[in-house]
């Protein structure tokens, strides 16, 4: 069988137990390599705490134009306690911050799944939450995180004052819907566009520029327009309601970590941000599991690594035009949990627990 042509797929474990999780990643790409032909090469450098503690920062230029010529990225985690104390611009989340710029990642894509085994595991009731499958697409590189001016500066009285800009335009508004509305065709052609139109101008903006490309461009898809903080609530009431949530960076960063909490464990849940498509139709793309580094538990073989396995997936879906080997993979981490294999964060009563290596071990078991 001829091999495809080799891509290059970039691993950044980062800190806390990120390179426990990235470690078992390596082991799937390496059996779809060996047993499915596939010719991914791989590198593997550091990122955030780990890259300060040998480079002085937190994402060395090097690390970076490797990111710029990859085919997808896979990140474990930045950030932890020991790197609290440094000042801001220097902490080890900038980092991703960077990369997020710089590679032009404008669109964070966020699965909120309730996968049957674990229904249980929710806080909500098991008729709330079962079935659950929302995606959420968050605007990544514009609003309050990145707008201008910002900074605290001293003012009279011996006070200070500190300052973020919340600003949007037509087009980073209109790149992000798109993206939205072109995920909700290939689901149920409903999207809800979340803001504050009824107390930011930069809301009224938005609902009114993603309501004109849907006019425009996108009649067949349901649009519903929902204020931020009732989208909140009613995530918590009947979440069932969402098919495809858009929102900007601000709001879009909360709502994707309650959802995200619906379903019963961080551990679960992959993410990918994007970038738009180049002349020769590559993806700038960046993939990592929703959940932080953990320090509490790093190096005890004990962390979930199933989000960062399907954050693969996504690189594979998304980035890599390999949809099958993506179904493939996902269906083997459903069989796992359908055997009753669960790490801490998602042991039960009558499962049995297992490891980190065990729980990666497993599910390349049943790609076999």
């Amino acid at each position: 069988m001829n091999k495809t042509k080799s891509r290059k797929i970039l691993l950044l474990p980062g800190d806390g137990i990120g390179p426990e999780v990235v470690r078992e990643v390596k082991k799937v790409i390496e059996w779809f390599n060996k047993n499915k032909s596939l010719d991914f090469s791989l590198e593997e450098e550091l990122i955030g705490g780990a890259s300060i503690d040998a480079n002085k920062i937190p994402i060395t230029d090097e690390v970076f134009y490797k990111s710029l010529e990859s085919d997808a990225v896979i990140l474990g985690a930045c950030g932890g306690p020991k790197w609290d104390n440094l000042e801001f611009s220097k902490k080890p989340e900038r980092a991703l911050l960077k990369l997020r710029k710089e590679l032009k990642l404008f669109a964070n894509l966020r699965p909120a799944i309730c996968f049957k085994q674990l229904v249980d595991s929710s806080t909500l009731k098991p008729e709330v939450v079962s079935g659950l499958d929302i995606m959420i697409v968050r605007e990544l590189t514009g609003g309050i995180y990145f707008g201008e001016p910002r900074g605290i500066e001293p003012i009279e009285n011996n006070e200070r004052k500190g300052i973020n800009t919340h600003s949007y335009t037509t087009g980073e508004i209109q790149r992000i819907a798109r993206v939205a509305f072109d995920l909700a065709k290939k689901r149920k052609n409903k999207v809800t566009s979340c803001e504050k139109s009824n107390v930011m101008e930069a809301g009224v903006l938005w609902r009114e520029e993603v309501q004109a490309l849907k006019d425009k461009e996108y009649q067949k898809i349901e649009l519903h327009h929902m204020l931020a903080d009732n989208c909140a609530m009613q995530l918590l009431r009947n979440p069932k309601q969402f098919d495809v949530i858009l929102a900007d960076n601000l709001f879009g960063d909360m709502l994707s970590d309650e959802a995200a909490m619906l379903t019963g464990s961080l551990g679960l849940l992959p993410s990918a941000s994007l970038g738009s498509k180049d002349k020769n139709g590559k993806i700038r793309s960046l993939y990592e599991p929703i959940h932080g580094s953990a320090p509490d538990i790093a190096g005890k073989n004990i962390a979930n690594p199933i989000a960062t396995i399907l954050s693969l997936s996504m690189a594979l879906r998304y980035s890599l035009n390999l949809d099958k080997e993506a179904s493939l993979l996902d269906t083997a981490v459903q069989k796992v949990l359908d055997d009753g294999l669960r790490t801490k964060d998602i042991m039960s009563n009558g499962k049995k627990e297992v490891s980190t290596t065990d729980m990666g071990d497993a599910i390349i078991s049943k790609l076999k």
